[in-house]
């Protein structure tokens, strides 16, 4: 590695830690791994979402909010509308207690975009891209830093990235395509829920048609594609929820079909 070396490391991490997000980094940092059992201490009632529960933002709270798709007194019962009167994805906040959202998947899959709505829908959570903080950092695009450093130097990178924000809370983070197959990087990724946007590749190459994704400079893209996929396979299916994205599906019925699966995961654990 040449460039992104320690010059790089430092500007990276001065980028995470002064970022304009402004994430906080938990007090009890053991707090990080999952937990999605009730501790019933705190006693602080916000109203959010229409609905009263105890502080959201603490880490000993319980928000005593429910699955509103199992919950019928979620739904509206005006002319026959089953539409839910809040936004399922506002009731997620709470209860994932802080637990980071970390969505993997293929290039091209809809990670960043996705992610960053359901952050949005989130309402305290921020949303981060691997890949887009690597670029301020380098100072680079990500096919350059593939022509300049090699595809070693990047992954080593995006190690030195996912390093940083595991350690912050509340964030949804949408990763590289390629940053499950390190060892290393799963023990990050298992301190939150990882979400799988699984896409045939088929459909990703009709969204990527033309692109400089510097994996895909062969004579068929569309096989490396496929070959990349089925290499990454078992560790994508490792995910604690795998959503499935058929063509034609809306960014907004992804970020759904994201928000109840994670939704039914709580209940489930």
């Amino acid at each position: 590695i040449t460039m992104m070396t320690h010059q790089r490391a430092s500007l990276l991490l001065a980028l995470l830690i002064g970022s304009a997000l402004s994430f906080a980094p938990s007090p009890h940092t053991t707090n990080r791994i999952v937990t999605l059992r009730r501790i019933q201490q705190s006693q602080t009632i916000l109203n959010a979402g229409g609905f009263e529960w105890e502080d959201p933002t603490s880490d000993e709270a319980d928000p005593g909010v429910e699955n509103p798709y199992k919950n019928p007194s979620l739904l509206k019962s005006t002319d026959g509308d089953d539409s839910l009167k809040v936004d399922p994805a506002r009731l997620l906040s709470p209860r994932l207690r802080g637990c980071n959202l970390y969505f993997i998947g293929m290039m091209g899959s809809g990670k960043s975009t996705v992610g960053d709505l359901v952050a949005r829908r989130m309402g305290t959570y921020n949303f981060l891209d691997t890949d887009t903080i690597l670029e301020r950092a380098a100072g680079m695009s990500i096919p350059e830093v593939f022509e300049a450093e090699g595809e070693e130097a990047f992954r080593v990178a995006e190690a030195q990235v996912l390093d940083s924000v595991h350690a912050h809370v509340r964030i949804v983070v949408s990763t590289g395509g390629g940053l499950v197959m390190r060892n290393q990087n799963w023990s990050k990724l298992q301190t939150g829920l990882v979400v799988y946007l699984k896409v045939d590749p088929e459909v990703i190459m009709k969204r990527i048609e033309g692109t400089d994704r510097p994996l895909l400079q062969t004579e068929n893209p569309l096989e490396t594609l496929q070959k990349l996929t089925e290499e990454r396979k078992e560790r994508y299916e490792q995910a604690d929820v795998t959503v499935e994205i058929e063509e034609g599906m809306s960014v907004e019925d992804v970020a759904d079909k994201c928000v109840r699966a994670l939704h039914d995961f709580i209940d489930d654990n």
